[in-house]
């Protein structure tokens, strides 16, 4: 009898080692510190509870992972459409001031080229002037070595401007050499009318 107690003693013992020993599995496996899903899977549904497996942690570490490098993308395509917009906006600057360089320009060759279009007509003007000038020393000069009444038909001929030039000059001319001048006597031969007007000219002038 007493063997037979030991027995069921002993029996009840392996038992309840058997139930610790799957209990603790058990908990663990649901903690996720071992892996027997496969063989506690069905108690687990049975019970209604979903275990904490090492995957399911993998998986979660994964998206976060997945999340931040998401984040880096979209900063970094942020920055970059930054970048874009101030190389577009130096673009834009660099375009209205190339516009502005060459209007600058452009009005600088317009003006060069009104300079030069104002030299040229000086130029001919005082080419003209001297011209004009040579002649009229070479009129004065001429008429005055003519005969009087010679000399005035030849200058009832010219234009009043013309007559008066020459008669200035004449009267220059006499006063640098010192001899009396020709022009009052000239006068005197020209009909009065005519006369008058250029002495008129003369002094309004």
């Amino acid at each position: 009898m007493a063997r037979k107690g030991n027995i069921g003693k002993t029996l009840v013992l392996l038992l309840l080692l058997i139930i610790l020993i799957m209990g603790g599995a058990l908990w663990f496996d649901y903690l996720g510190v071992i892996d027997a899903k496969t063989v506690f899977n069905p108690v687990y549904r049975m019970v209604g509870l979903e275990p904490q497996t090492s995957e399911s942690n993998t998986t979660g570490s994964t998206v976060l992972e997945a999340n931040l490098n998401v984040d880096r993308l979209a900063k970094r395509l942020e920055a970059l459409e930054i970048r874009s917009q101030e190389l577009n906006k130096r673009e834009e600057d660099l375009v209205t001031q190339e516009e502005k360089n060459l209007q600058i320009a452009s009005d600088l060759a317009d003006q060069k080229k009104s300079q030069e279009e104002r030299e040229k007509t000086f130029n001919n003007q005082v080419k003209k002037y001297d011209d004009r000038e040579v002649n009229i020393v070479a009129n004065a000069e001429n008429l005055s070595g003519m005969v009087p009444t010679q000399a005035v038909a030849i200058m009832l001929e010219m234009d009043d401007q013309d007559v008066i030039d020459i008669l200035r000059k004449v009267d220059e001319m006499a006063a640098e050499s010192g001899e009396s001048s020709m022009v009052s006597y000239w006068l005197s031969l020209m009909p009065a009318e005519r006369a008058a007007e250029i002495q008129r000219k003369m002094l309004s002038k």
